[in-house]
């Protein structure tokens, strides 16, 4: 458990890195198409396209490390006034919400993504980026946003982590 866990946790690293390459990316390109355009006088074709690819994508494979390490918005006004078992079973129901909702968006988006596969789907700017490539961000970062909540859930089920570990460490402190 502790190498699924670890593996799950590694590829979620992967993709916040890849995440902070693509907001890197986007803001690159960005400058490059304000010099392009306002510098030199040209048109710019492909990279509105490119950066806005790139920002969807950045949400979709960030989306596991952020869970991983807890930066998403949390409301801890219920978890605060729970004991320990109402905070563990409170973290159960929430993380298998989650799961779900994750995985239902995984089906789906796995779905789109292998049917712009499979109709060679194209954008409709002058580029004609075939729409498989950034799309298939959506299948991938759900994939393991669906795995990062599966060893969340593990470890808290294992009491290898504190469910809600922000109120946790107030109440420890």
């Amino acid at each position: 458990m502790d190498k699924f866990i670890w593996v799950v946790q590694m590829l979620s690293r992967i993709a916040g890195i890849a995440a902070a390459f693509l907001v890197a990316l986007a803001v690159f390109v960005i400058c490059d198409m304000v010099i392009e355009r306002y510098v030199f006088n040209l048109t710019t074709i492909w990279q509105l396209d490119v950066v806005t690819y790139s920002i969807i994508a950045t949400t979709f494979m960030g989306s596991a490390y952020v869970l991983m390490t807890h930066g998403h918005v949390n409301v801890d006004v219920l978890p605060l006034y729970l004991g320990p078992r109402g905070r563990f079973w409170l973290a159960i129901v929430a993380n298998l919400l989650a799961l779900a909702f994750a995985l239902v968006l995984f089906i789906l988006c796995t779905r789109f993504w292998w049917q712009s596969w499979i109709n060679d789907w194209h954008s409709d700017t002058v580029w004609r980026a075939p729409l498989w490539v950034p799309y298939f961000s959506m299948p991938v970062g759900l994939g393991l946003l669906v795995l990062q909540y599966i060893a969340d859930l593990l470890a808290i089920v294992t009491g290898r982590a504190a469910p809600f570990p922000s109120v946790h460490e107030e109440h420890v402190a």
